[in-house]
């Protein structure tokens, strides 16, 4: 990044302090502080007055603005740093902090989505977003919210990938209700003919030893199939063979936030990921960045990486309710960032190129 995310390392300051306080309404404080500060829109150095005292900023109180302060004049608080050491927990927040590297900040997505290489995708170029979840699995939003929502920013499409059904935690559907599922999509679909189109898609998980939860005549029912990992996610063991066979599974499309990591609490899924692009590549399946921002998977440096193999990117949201769409944004960033060429991004495909790229993959 051409400059640094002062937002983010203010954020995860504030969370190694909510990370050593003894009560639990002090620590809610701090994390609801740095969740503040990771969502603003303009990098945190412009919130300073001419005085040196912060403007207010909703839900960072006294004691985390000094915090604040601290970051920007010094690049670290001796505050949380002395609070760290006397709390014992200096190799826990150690870890802490490696588990929050290559994230972005809202004020950064921003950034990125106004100045980037040429060539990259721009929000404009953005037709449609292809992983997201409504009622009939863990989302809020009904298919009529989907495409509304869509339609206002923009899009020409979405899929819904609702759970499938060997992930009972997250409300998978049951096989047996897909053809009401389908049959509510084409109802949806029917009514916003030739302005927006709902894919009839799936999020498959990827078991342990890389097989999918679906067998091949259920994975053939669906129009796309995002498979992604959500077990055995903190395990330093290499797991290529895991992802090198969820790519290879006829009927995958994307390989969906493939590491499934977690912002400041999972690493996610180790593998040799140049392997593991190569193998993508050469089947035309798509490497997904997951804009959720707790995930942001894959991030900006591992999408260079699958840029030099060859990849297709899916860029999308994860989201759970239509004010998560936005989530997109992100992904969109991190692209940029790595320097995605914009015709190997699915989302920003016409429908006709993007329905025979999936079809190829059935």
């Amino acid at each position: 990044m051409s400059t640094p995310d002062t937002n983010a390392l203010v954020a995860a300051t504030l969370r190694d302090l909510a990370a050593v306080q003894r009560g639990k309404q002090s620590a809610w404080g701090y994390k609801r502080a740095a969740a503040a500060v990771l969502e603003l829109e303009q990098p945190i150095e412009r919130y300073i007055e001419s005085d040196g005292s912060l403007r207010k900023i909703a839900h960072v109180g006294p004691k985390s603005e000094q915090v604040v302060l601290d970051v920007l004049r010094t690049g670290k608080s001796a505050t949380v740093e002395r609070a760290i050491v006397e709390s014992g927990k200096t190799d826990e927040i150690a870890v802490r902090r490696t588990l929050r590297e290559h994230f972005l900040s809202r004020a950064k997505v921003r950034d990125a989505l106004d100045h980037a290489a040429p060539g990259t995708p721009a929000l404009s170029d953005y037709r449609g977003d292809l992983q997201m979840h409504s009622v009939w699995s863990d989302g809020g939003q009904t298919f009529a919210d989907i495409a509304r929502g869509g339609l206002e920013r923009g899009y020409e499409y979405s899929a819904v990938t609702d759970h499938s059904y060997g992930l009972r935690i997250a409300g998978g559907v049951p096989m047996a209700d897909i053809p009401e599922q389908h049959a509510e999509i084409d109802a949806v679909n029917a009514e916003y003919a030739g302005r927006f189109r709902i894919f009839k898609g799936i999020e498959a998980n990827i078991r342990a030893d890389g097989s999918v939860d679906l067998q091949p005549d259920e994975l053939a029912q669906f129009e796309l199939v995002v498979a992604a990992p959500h077990a055995v996610l903190r395990s330093p063991a290499d797991q290529t063979p895991r992802m090198l066979r969820a790519v290879s599974t006829r009927g995958v499309h994307i390989l969906g936030h493939p590491r499934g990591r977690i912002w400041g609490s999972r690493p996610g899924v180790t593998a040799d990921w140049d392997v593991v692009f190569a193998a993508a590549a050469a089947l035309n399946v798509a490497i997904e960045i997951d804009g959720d921002p707790s995930r942001q998977d894959i991030d900006f440096t591992l999408a260079r990486r699958a840029v030099a193999a060859g990849c297709f990117f899916a860029l999308d949201s994860d989201a759970h309710a239509v004010d998560q769409l936005r989530y997109a944004e992100t992904a969109i960033a991190h692209a940029r960032l790595a320097g995605v060429p914009v015709e190997r991004v699915v989302n920003c495909w016409p429908m006709a190129q993007l329905i025979d790229w999936m079809d190829s993959r059935r």
